[in-house]
């Protein structure tokens, strides 16, 4: 309770007031999609038309198997590498044993703690950034960020089940709004329980200007599911709820948030 408190009193500490109302100055974290995200995608275990799910056919001549069940993964990698990595592009390449070791030295590190300074982190050399370094050793890098299968029983999953009131989602959107503004990155988990139309992890890292006192917020986030470019999400004052972007997989719209990653009971 005091950590939730805690967050929140930092939000309003870095809101500004304008007339009665709080319009709160989300200082972005130094993130930039085109150079902090994995160039491969997240695959569902389903093939989806507008939403709805139907089983994919195999592909006989696809020599590699799909990369599949690693949103939260994905989401959890990219900020490991922007807290406890660094890209050395003037230094020779390692090879793929050598580079997975390194992989492996990064990740092992808890998503939720500080950040180390520059001349702790793990070097990885040959590379400018994590974009680049998997377009050209993605597949290094999938076989050692971790496996899909542990998100399924995350002690944090529970929120699902019962945590649905919008009292909740509001203390949600504030201590995304914190974390923003404290420079950091907030991973979410975006479920609809019990319809089931989405069961996602997105990572947001910056929020849109608005006008103060508005009644919508918009946020840009990493989908691992979408390589291409971010993806919206959407808070609605009035409603006190979060909507998701429309895609292929997804209808679009409704989606509560639940912050993981943040310490280590999510």
């Amino acid at each position: 309770m005091r950590w939730v408190l805690g967050r929140a009193a930092l939000w309003l500490g870095c809101a500004i007031f304008f007339g009665g109302t709080f319009a709160a100055w989300a200082a972005a974290p130094d993130f930039k999609f085109n150079r902090d995200t994995l160039a491969f995608e997240n695959s569902t275990v389903f093939e989806y038309n507008e939403g709805v799910p139907q089983l994919r056919r195999n592909d006989p001549g696809k020599k590699q198997p799909r990369y599949t069940r690693r949103c939260f993964t994905m989401c959890r990698t990219v900020v490991q590498f922007q807290k406890f990595a660094r890209f050395d592009p003037r230094a020779k390449p390692l090879d793929d044993e050598e580079l997975a070791h390194r992989v492996r030295l990064v990740t092992r590190n808890a998503a939720w703690r500080e950040a180390a300074p520059k001349a702790e982190r793990t070097v990885i050399p040959g590379y400018a950034n994590l974009r680049q370094l998997s377009e050209k050793r993605g597949l290094v890098l999938q076989k050692n960020i971790g496996l899909g299968w542990p998100t399924y029983v995350r002690i944090g999953n529970y929120r699902m089940f019962y945590k649905h009131g919008r009292d909740y989602q509001q203390r949600e959107h504030e201590l995304l709004n914190a974390a923003l503004a404290n420079g950091e990155l907030f991973v979410a988990y975006l479920s609809d329980f019990p319809t089931l139309h989405i069961n996602h992890a997105v990572l947001v890292y910056n929020r849109k200007p608005s006008k103060s006192g508005g009644k919508v917020e918009r946020y840009d986030c990493y989908d691992p599911n979408h390589a291409d470019g971010p993806r919206e999400l959407t808070w609605f004052k009035d409603k006190r709820e979060f909507n998701f972007e429309k895609d292929q997989e997804f209808v679009g719209g409704f989606a509560r948030v639940f912050q993981v990653y943040a310490h280590p009971l999510q």
